[in-house]
C-alpha cells in the first residue's frame, strides 16, 4: 500500500460528505459563532484518538494472536459492509436530541474516529509497521481533507443539496467496494501461501 492509497482509504472510511447532514443536525442548537470552534475541537479530539489507535493497535493484535492474512481478509469484509452501507444508506443514523453543545460524542466519535476508521488504521499499520511515518502522514492528510469538508458543511450542503451529497457518497462507496474485494482476495491468497508453506 502506498501513502496515497492509504490516505484515500482513510478518507473514504471517514466519509466526510456522508457526515455533513449529521454534523448539521448535531450543531443545529449551537450558536453560529461557535460552530467553527466546536468542529475544530472535535476534529482534534478525533485525530488524537486515531493516532493513539494507530500506535497501540499492533499490541492489541499481538495479544489476541491474530494473523496478518486473517486481519487482511477481515478488513476486506468490514470495508465491504461499510461500502454497502454508503451505497444503500439506511435511516438508522443517530439523531442527537441533546440541546447542549456536543462534546466528543457524536462529532469526534463515531462520526470521524469511528469503528471503520480505527479498523482501517489497524489494518494499515499491521501490514508494514516500519513505515509508520507514512501511515501517520496519510492519517493526517485524510483528516485534514475531512476537516476542510466538515468546516464547510453549511455551504456544501446548500451547493450540492441532499441528492448531490447522496450521489457523491454512493460513488465513494463503489470505490470502497473495489478496495474491499481486493483486500479480501489478498487475505485469501496470503492464507493459501501460508498453507502451502506449511505443507
Amino acid at each position: 500500500m502506498t501513502f496515497i492509497s492509504a490516505a484515500l482509504l482513510l478518507f473514504l472510511v471517514m466519509d466526510p460528505l456522508g457526515n455533513i447532514p449529521l454534523y448539521l443536525t448535531a450543531l443545529k442548537n449551537v450558536e453560529a459563532s461557535r460552530r467553527v470552534k466546536v468542529i475544530m475541537r472535535e476534529l482534534l479530539i478525533a485525530l488524537f484518538v486515531m493516532i493513539i489507535f494507530l500506535f497501540s493497535g499492533q499490541a492489541f493484535l499481538s495479544a489476541l494472536h491474530i494473523s496478518e492474512p486473517a486481519l487482511t481478509a477481515t478488513g476486506g469484509v468490514i470495508l465491504f459492509l461499510i461500502a454497502i452501507k454508503m451505497i444503500f444508506p439506511s435511516d438508522s443514523h443517530s439523531d442527537p436530541k441533546n440541546e447542549e453543545e456536543p462534546f466528543i460524542v457524536p462529532l469526534a466519535i463515531p462520526y470521524v474516529a469511528g469503528p471503520s476508521a480505527l479498523a482501517t488504521l489497524l489494518l494499515i499499520m499491521n501490514g508494514e509497521p516500519e513505515r509508520w511515518p507514512e501511515w501517520l502522514g496519510a492519517l493526517f492528510a485524510a483528516w485534514l481533507l475531512t476537516g476542510v469538508i466538515l468546516l464547510a458543511a453549511g455551504p456544501l450542503a446548500k451547493l450540492l443539496r441532499n441528492r448531490g451529497l447522496i450521489a457523491i457518497e454512493r460513488l465513494m462507496g463503489m470505490i470502497l467496494v473495489a478496495i474491499a474485494i481486493q483486500m479480501l482476495m489478498n487475505g485469501i491468497a496470503e492464507f493459501a501461501d501460508v498453507l502451502r508453506a506449511a505443507n
